[in-house]
């Protein structure tokens, strides 16, 4: 069997890949149930157990060796997972002792059963390689540096051979595993007393932009230590002219690495990787400012007092809290810069990602994000201590006005997406105007401004953008007195009306296309007659008296006759 590749199938599979160790091993679980049903290799039955080994006699089958691959899996997963349940919980650190110890005696069964003249060369060299990784993981966590450095030496050196011993495809796990393993080698000899492993664990965290698997807390943690001895003998630190003592032990330490993480996103090799430093190092900084925050609180009363002592002078804590918000916003306006350089690459390469039918970046990103620096730069100038400082305020003056520029350019070229010429136009003069003012000013300021995007580039840029912007204002105009020529304009009739005139419309091939007046106009019709019946006044009726009834008499007397019977 391949015992790597399976191994690593399994767990890329199966909940590793997020760091599910859990999931990883209900999965080892129900595969030694399944292995063991397929081969009649039960344990006894509900109500007793029986142990059974496996033997070199039964080795008919390459899944009895799956079986003990399976119970090292399994074994080694609940190991990783109580490692992380251990950060919070101290006391599972002896349960997770107890699994891997377990784990590696499956791997000594293992590389047992692969003596046999039964199991290929290739098996025995991998089950000597997975016995000897997981005995140093044993003897790493028993801070056991030597055992375990000679254990995983004795791994790497076995895939180091398997990887040489076959194509360059099958010999990628190998050397994914001989990179996993190389840190932790490194780390043993450091403990050790090799003081150049030191150096080059930090080059390898520099490389990645963060430390992942089992060694991460640990090398954290050991950068932590060795900074923290350094800054036992850092007192002070000196900035503007001002030097300042610094007692808070975090803020030393912050202050160490800070050349370290610079020198690290200077040597990022993609933008991924230095997104993840500058992270990193403004969460630092941010844990740092929060330290002599809280130590600026009872100070305040101090300060204040100093205040009206020293004539203005911040205190020695403020100056320092000072110091650090100008180290974050300064590292956030270079995270910004960074992304908006990496924007302006996207922006000249915009053809080819419309056509690979990706969303292509705007010159609005980028003006959002020269917004977030000019604020930066704002709060800069406004840091206690440093308001009278005509230097300094003088430099963030020129910084702001480059970050103007540029902001100012991309809202230009943002109105020329939609041909607003005129506007395009006069921004472009304004950005004219910025970069002369940042020319003329520089002058004794040019080494701070080093580091800024170059201000005659802009201007030789702006320059070309206004004659291609001229030139494409020349030809919309022409355009637009095309489409009102005679045989364009169109009267306003529908299209009803002037079938026998050629006009192109088109709002024919638009949604309020006008084919016929709706609704229709109104127009005179006849109206309906009036009847009038004259002939009616002329017209003599006979009479009519005799065929009429004449009425009862009314009153006293007809009444009387009435209750008589008396007619009249």
């Amino acid at each position: 069997i391949t015992v790597l590749q399976i191994v690593k199938e399994s767990q890329q599979q199966h909940g590793l890949r997020h760091g599910d160790f859990q999931r990883y091993r209900g999965y080892c679980s129900r595969r030694l149930r399944r292995l063991r049903k397929t081969l009649n290799f039960k344990m006894g039955n509900r109500h007793k157990f029986t142990g059974k080994k496996v033997t070199e006699e039964i080795l008919s089958d390459n899944r009895y060796l799956l079986l003990i691959l399976m119970d090292a899996e399994r074994a080694w997963s609940y190991a990783m997972q109580l490692k992380q349940e251990a950060n919070t919980e101290p006391r599972k650190r002896f349960h997770l002792l107890s699994r891997l110890r377990k784990a590696v005696k499956h791997a000594e069964e293992l590389e047992r059963l692969c003596e046999s003249n039964r199991v290929d060369a290739k098996t025995k060299l991998e089950a000597q390689a997975y016995m000897a990784y997981l005995t140093g993981m044993l003897r790493f966590e028993h801070q056991e540096w030597k055992a375990a450095m000679e254990a995983f030496n004795k791994c790497k050196t076995i895939y180091e051979k398997l990887a040489n011993a076959f194509t360059e495809e099958q010999a990628v796990l190998y050397n994914q595993r001989v990179e996993e393993i190389s840190p932790n080698i490194r780390y043993c000899a450091y403990n050790i007393g090799d003081q150049s492993a030191m150096n080059e664990l930090m080059q390898m965290r520099l490389r990645s932009g963060g430390t992942e698997g089992l060694l991460a807390e640990k090398l954290e943690a050991l950068i932590t230590q060795t900074r923290a001895k350094q800054a036992a003998t850092m007192s002070e630190v000196e900035w503007r002219g001002r030097t300042v003592p610094v007692k808070i032990d975090k803020v030393r330490i912050f202050l160490l690495g800070l050349a370290d993480n610079e020198a690290a996103i200077a040597q990022a090799e993609n933008e991924e990787t230095k997104e993840r430093l500058f992270e990193s190092l403004l969460s630092e900084c941010r844990d740092a400012i929060q330290a002599v925050r809280e130590d600026l609180k009872p100070d305040q009363k101090q300060r204040e007092h100093s205040l009206e002592n020293d004539s203005g002078k911040v205190s020695n804590i403020q100056y320092l809290h000072s110091y650090l918000t100008y180290i974050k916003l300064s590292t956030a306006i270079k995270r910004n810069e960074s992304m908006a350089k990496s924007l302006q690459k996207a922006l000249l390469q915009q053809q080819r990602s419309e056509e690979d039918g990706k969303r292509t970046p705007r010159p609005q990103d980028l003006i959002r994000l020269y917004d977030i620096i000019l604020q930066n730069l704002v709060e800069l100038t406004q840091l206690p201590g440093l308001e009278e400082d005509k230097n300094f305020q003088k430099e963030i003056g020129l910084k702001t006005l480059v970050y103007k520029a540029y902001r100012c350019f991309f809202i230009a070229q943002s109105y020329v997406l939609v041909k607003k010429w005129s506007e395009a136009l006069v921004l472009y003069e304004r950005v004219l105007k910025y970069a002369r003012e940042v020319q003329s000013g520089a002058g004794a300021y040019m080494n701070s401004l080093k580091e800024l995007p170059d201000v005659q580039d802009l201007i030789t840029q702006v320059n070309a953008e206004k004659y291609s912007l001229q030139a494409a204002a020349i030809l919309d105009a022409n355009d637009t007195h095309e489409t009102e020529s005679p045989s364009q304009v169109k009267d306003g009739k529908p299209l009803s009306e002037r079938f026998e005139t050629f006009c192109l419309d088109p709002s024919l091939v638009s949604k309020q296309v006008s084919l016929v007046h709706f609704p229709p106009g109104f127009q005179p019709i006849p109206c309906k007659p009036l009847f009038f019946d004259l002939a009616l006044n002329h017209v003599a009726f006979p009479p009519l008296e005799d065929k009429v009834e004449q009425k009862a008499k009314s009153g006293l007397t007809g009444y009387i006759k009435g209750i008589f019977g008396f007619k009249s």
